[in-house]
């Protein structure tokens, strides 16, 4: 059976804040070019970046979506293989699950790609939704030799938020070298990136102490495996109340949050020689990660930055819900939601992760 000559997608209209991403119908590619495959997207996740792309929240910092995405964002996609070019038929054949990641493509010959753990620094790297064509379309070409093969005992509509949300949180709690027993705290714990965190955390036996606002947070938090709730609404002094908690001070802090406060308060709520791992993207270009110089050299603290995961990193994540100790909690739509679910997460009304059915 052939492939449709049309499909649909979600492609993005007009520039900033009143930026739409409306369906509409597109050619499908008929043939992948050398090293790719072609992804028949059953779900997609909808990631905060996708929101900050199509209304070009990064733009003062010279970030776009180029012109090659042709308005087609998305980079949480899972679905089957339809076609793949004869060079990757080592790796793929027609009907495998595969997963489309932000990190769509990399050079595998650079100094980053060859030191074994960090090819998402290679500066030849592609990028799904930024500067190749998203998974916001029903049929999604991707390379072959970096896309991920998703486990039996994972869904579609859950390994697309493990492509980006899922993997990103994973690897933020492994950058802050929170041992089993230690103190963790996850400012932004009950949203898209954070309660995802706290389930993270708790499997690889951390102690969490989660950071949000209002009962229903709370109640979602201490479900998910958090040891402790600061309700930042009705605390006037969270590093006092973790210090209360801890004795000494958290040894970890992950800032899912993409807001100013966060960032502020994070180092002070460390013991010497914490960690803080920034991973929220404020829309604020003056936010600041980090403390002053003073209480960084006292204290001995560490301030560092994750993003996303390496292709390792993105098994490892999956292998946490095919054993059944991480799920995403989903909101469920399809392409025609885009700019509804772009609204509620600037609104802060988005209940966990969002995901798209995409293809029928």
């Amino acid at each position: 059976m052939g492939l449709p000559q049309h499909q649909r997608a979600s492609v993005k209209q007009g520039d900033g804040e009143t930026s739409t991403a409306p369906v509409k119908e597109i050619p499908v590619p008929q043939e992948p070019g050398p090293g790719e495959i072609l992804v028949k997207i059953n779900w997609t996740g909808l990631c905060a970046s996708d929101k900050s792309l199509i209304h070009d929240d990064w733009a003062p910092l010279g970030i776009k979506m180029m012109d090659v995405t042709h308005g087609i964002a998305g980079h949480e996609g899972a679905g089957i293989v339809v076609a793949v070019h004869p060079d990757v038929q080592h790796l793929w054949k027609e009907g495998d699950r595969a997963g489309v990641k932000w990190v769509t493509s990399v050079c595998r010959a650079c100094e980053f790609c060859t030191n074994g753990h960090d090819e998402l620094h290679c500066p030849k790297q592609l990028n799904s939704g930024f500067s190749v064509a998203g998974t916001f379309q029903e049929y999604c070409l991707t390379d072959g030799r970096y896309a991920t093969k998703l486990p039996e005992g994972v869904s579609d509509e859950e390994a697309g938020p493990i492509m980006c949300g899922g993997v990103t949180a994973y690897v933020a709690c492994k950058r802050s070298a929170v041992k089993p027993g230690q103190w963790i705290v996850l400012p932004g714990a009950g949203g898209g990136l954070g309660h995802l965190a706290v389930q993270y955390a708790k499997a690889m036996g951390m102690r969490v102490i989660a950071v949000d606002g209002g009962s229903e947070k709370e109640k979602l938090c201490k479900q998910l495996g958090a040891e402790h709730f600061i309700d930042f609404k009705t605390c006037k002094d969270i590093p006092a109340e973790v210090m209360k908690i801890t004795t000494y001070g958290a040894h970890g802090v992950v800032v899912t949050a993409a807001s100013k406060e966060g960032y502020e308060s994070a180092p002070m709520m460390l013991r010497p020689g914490g960690t803080m791992v920034a991973v929220g993207l404020p829309k604020d270009t003056s936010t600041i990660a980090g403390a002053s110089p003073l209480v960084l050299c006292l204290r001995k603290l560490n301030i560092v930055g994750s993003v996303t995961g390496t292709l390792k990193d993105v098994e490892e994540a999956l292998d946490f819900t095919a054993r059944g100790l991480v799920h995403p909690i989903l909101t469920k739509g399809t392409l025609e939601d885009v700019d509804k679910f772009c609204k509620m997460m600037v609104e802060g009304t988005l209940a966990g992760r969002a995901v798209l059915k995409v293809a029928a």
